[in-house]
């Protein structure tokens, strides 16, 4: 981890430390997001679906609050709440399992104040700041093996199989990822890493007889939609048709065929990539693309410029966690990963994952702004 002189910090103000390159991409890609769930929606005959772009807006204006706010806080306060927000947010997701909204056939949101929330979204920040405390806290430096990795396995086990049971099968997943991701920076033993890899590959045969029939068939789906055109190849098949034509340039902005003529499901949601990509063609993706590509090198920047262990462990739980949503609804709306219901960050309809995305880069910002101090 680069090191800096708390004397290079003197004569600075927040101005100059804040990350506004990180800032900027954010508010651009969620401003871009917005156009095209209202290009998703705006010709819908469902009076609810043509006015969600402006439930987004409201989503954005809360989220950069909470964003100004995680990012004023120095984010060392964080980790002291940090097994008090655990449980809480642990209580939250047994409520949904008995008291949930079911919403397109699963029961991951609580209706609060008016607004459905969905406490496993808020439930991966919460995870990130536990994590970074318990592995900041803990007496073993440098990497660690089986005994030392059983407890926080055991706290990202936990929510993970809570989340599992909605059943949110890709929110589960990510869970897993944010663990790995941050048990990989603190270290791990090769031994230890060499095993936990035999046993993955072994447990495969076992989690494919665990999976229900519909999650099995969205498995198979990606190796062979053409298998079940109008049935579980469906959403792949019509999403490949939307970002094929495209074309170079697009067919304009709200002129995309395949979203107009509701062919292409979730569109406002998961497939949202695929409305953007039969609009603006190979170019504006191209571009799109980039713009994620150097919001990722700048959480990356971050978390080598960090000024301790738990701002680097929290930078590289938030980069985990908004580099699997990209890559995986990317890689969904292209037929290459299982579809699971993972949005696109900053970029599909939808509150409590939005809330979710600004507090990570409020992380960030705090992480960053505070990188020149190491007491």
């Amino acid at each position: 981890m680069q090191k800096y002189s708390p004397d290079s910090q003197l004569g600075t103000s927040w101005y100059s430390l804040f990350d506004w390159s990180l800032f900027i991409l954010t508010i651009l890609i969620s401003c871009i997001g917005i156009l095209f769930i209202y290009s998703a929606t705006f010709s819908s005959e469902s009076e609810f679906l043509r006015g969600i772009y402006t439930r987004q807006i409201e989503w954005m204006i809360y989220g950069l609050i909470i964003l100004c706010l995680f990012a004023a806080v120095d984010y060392r306060l964080l980790e002291r709440p940090a097994y008090l927000l655990y449980f809480i947010m642990i209580l939250l997701l047994l409520q949904v399992l008995f008291n949930a909204r079911v919403i397109s056939g699963s029961a991951r949101w609580l209706s609060m104040g008016g607004m459905n929330i969905k406490p496993s979204e808020i439930m991966k920040v919460a995870l990130i700041i536990m994590l970074a405390r318990f592995f900041d806290d803990s007496r073993d430096r440098g990497d660690i093996g089986f005994k030392q990795l059983f407890k926080p396995t055991l706290i990202a086990l936990i929510p993970a199989i809570i989340i599992a049971k909605q059943p949110d099968m890709g929110t589960a997943v990510i869970i897993m990822f944010i663990f790995v991701a941050m048990a990989f920076t603190n270290g791990i033993k090769k031994k230890t890493l060499l095993a936990i890899t035999v046993s993955t590959v072994v447990a495969i045969p076992m989690f494919w007889f665990s999976l229900k029939n519909y999650q099995k068939d969205r498995i198979l789906a990606m190796l062979d939609p053409s298998s079940d055109p109008l049935g579980i190849g469906y959403h792949t098949i019509q999403s490949k048709i939307a970002i094929g034509s495209g074309g170079l340039l697009g067919q304009g902005l709200f002129a995309g065929t395949q979203s107009k003529l509701n062919f292409l499901p979730e569109k406002h949601t998961d497939f949202i990539f695929s409305v953007f990509s039969e609009e603006v063609g190979f170019v504006g993706v191209i571009i799109l693309l980039l713009l994620y590509l150097f919001m990722l090198l700048r959480m990356m920047d971050i978390v080598l410029k960090a000024s301790d262990r738990g701002g680097s462990l929290m930078a590289v739980g938030g980069a985990a966690m908004i580099a699997f949503h990209f890559f995986y609804n990317v890689g969904m709306t292209l037929g290459i990963t299982p579809i699971v219901g993972i949005p696109m960050p900053f970029f599909s309809y939808g509150g409590s994952s939005l809330i979710a995305n600004y507090m990570i880069i409020g992380i960030m910002l705090s992480v960053h702004m505070r990188r020149f101090r190491h007491d």
